[in-house]
């Protein structure tokens, strides 16, 4: 993979009180440029986040290991390192403009799958707040080389 790359996201949120999704059950996306490297048989990817109506961006740096473990470090308005690992239930304090809370993400299922020009990532787990459960959710991320097709 070169080290300019595309990083697409995508996520969808299910409401575990009332069972509803995100407004009109549509997935939020983020296509955005990217950094990539490898190290130690790590695969890391860097990019920049701009928050609507906020002064400054968000450092997100993106951790894959193995097929098992996937981190996200945020850095800068918002500071938050996610863990997610399969089967597996991990808290971190998201510190945000408006306070910091307590995130607990509880990883039901996990898919990294790595070639030489895409990274595809998809994670289902469960996300609370200061204890109090709050959505199933899902995020897929497809990483891959500038000019290349991710769907081919």
């Amino acid at each position: 993979m070169t080290k300019d790359v595309l990083v697409s996201i995508s996520g969808m949120h299910m409401d575990v009180v009332s069972g509803m999704t995100d407004v009109d059950n549509e997935p939020i996306e983020v296509v955005t440029p990217a950094s990539y490297y490898c190290k130690n048989g790590k695969h890391y990817v860097i990019y920049d986040e701009v928050v609507e109506g906020m002064a400054g961006t968000i450092k997100n740096k993106i951790k894959i290991t193995g097929t098992d473990s996937v981190e996200i470090m945020k850095t800068g308005i918002s500071n938050a390192h996610m863990v997610f690992e399969k089967n597996k239930k991990n808290l971190t304090y998201y510190q945000t403009p408006y306070g910091q809370m307590l995130v607990g993400v509880n990883t039901r299922n996990m898919e990294i799958n790595v070639t030489d020009d895409n990274i595809g990532v998809s994670v289902d787990y469960e996300l609370d707040i200061n204890h109090e459960p709050l959505a199933d959710c899902k995020i897929k991320m497809e990483i891959y080389s500038k000019g290349s097709d991710p769907f081919s």
